[in-house]
């Protein structure tokens, strides 16, 4: 039997855990673009930056297996007239792809961002990426654009579909 999954903001004990969750991805996957994998101190900074307010990194949790994956909510471009805009990401463990925790978590990330004054959340996909194109979709996220060929690793070159959506505190007005 497994316990109940929990969302809450990360904590810096969590670090070295989301650490392994994203080295995971770097080693093994074209879906982010890093090509080394990190450290928990070279991690450290990314921490800091999801503090609260606009910028979140939520995790799942559950008793018997800790750390399950994350969701964030990073600054997009550091020029100051898009900082109503923030970039989301989801990274769940390799073992709990497909058990709904990514649904569960933006879905607390987007609940939490109803009264931070954002306007737009942005997203990009590695392509192919059938489940993050579901995943956002079933967001309210709608594809606008694919660069082709914009990111090199594993010897090929790989498409990125960026998507948008309104936030709730938007979509009312």
């Amino acid at each position: 039997m497994t316990s109940a999954l929990r969302i809450r903001p990360a904590t810096l004990d969590d670090l070295p855990a989301l650490v392994e969750i994203y080295n995971h991805y770097v080693v093994h996957t074209p879906i982010t673009f890093d090509l080394q994998p990190f450290t928990i101190e070279g991690r450290r900074q990314w921490f800091d930056d999801h503090a609260g307010g606009r910028h979140r990194l939520l995790v799942a949790t559950d008793e018997d297996n800790g750390v399950l994956g994350y969701a964030t909510t990073s600054r997009w471009r550091p020029k100051a007239a898009y900082d109503t805009t923030v970039e989301s990401s989801i990274y769940c463990r390799a073992d709990s792809v497909g058990r709904g925790i990514g649904s569960t978590l933006y879905g607390a990330l987007f609940e939490a961002m109803v009264h931070e004054g954002v306007h737009r959340i942005v997203a990009g996909a590695t392509m192919p990426n059938d489940a993050s194109v579901a995943l956002h979709k079933r967001f309210a996220f709608r594809e606008v654009g694919v660069f082709s060929s914009v990111g090199f690793k594993f010897g090929r070159y790989w498409d990125v579909a960026w998507f948008e959506r309104a936030t709730a505190e938007t979509a009312k007005k």
